[in-house]
């Protein structure tokens, strides 16, 4: 039987991954618990300190499809390559033009929400053809 899971992501920011990834992925931020009017009430209900309020945040798929994403504070910051990255899925099924025509305004969506491209990787023959981009802490992901 298949395990759920979740990802983790190591950050400076947890709140800003969390709404950028949100929006990268068409995911809702993780709501408060039922009973509080916000996430600041239910951790201050909690015993948690105001000045660690913002060391976590989660994301969830709004059809319950996908894994939740989690983001938690660290005090390091990214030094080297990702070992996991995530293929945002931009163009499934696409081919071509058409692809990189999408993966080319995708990019230019998430660039306007703090994304960094790196590079463009051409089809050829074997490979479909990707865009490798930066989340805004630079967390490689590549749109595929």
């Amino acid at each position: 039987m298949a395990k759920e899971f979740q990802v983790t992501y190591d950050c400076a920011d947890p709140g800003a991954q969390a709404v950028f990834w949100a929006e990268a992925l068409g995911y809702r931020v993780q709501p408060p618990p039922e009973g509080f009017p916000d996430w600041a009430a239910a951790l201050t209900a909690w015993g948690v300190p105001p000045e660690h309020h913002d060391d976590r945040a989660a994301i969830t798929d709004p059809d319950g499809k996908g894994p939740r994403v989690y983001f938690q504070k660290v005090p390091e910051g990214k030094t080297a390559k990702n070992r996991l990255h995530l293929d945002v899925r931009a163009a499934p099924g696409l081919t071509g033009d058409k692809r990189m025509a999408t993966l080319e305004e995708e990019s230019t969506r998430l660039e306007g929400l703090g994304a960094k491209r790196l590079y463009r990787l051409e089809p050829n023959g074997v490979d479909e053809g990707i865009i490798v981009m930066t989340d805004p802490e630079g967390n490689e992901f590549c749109l595929d």
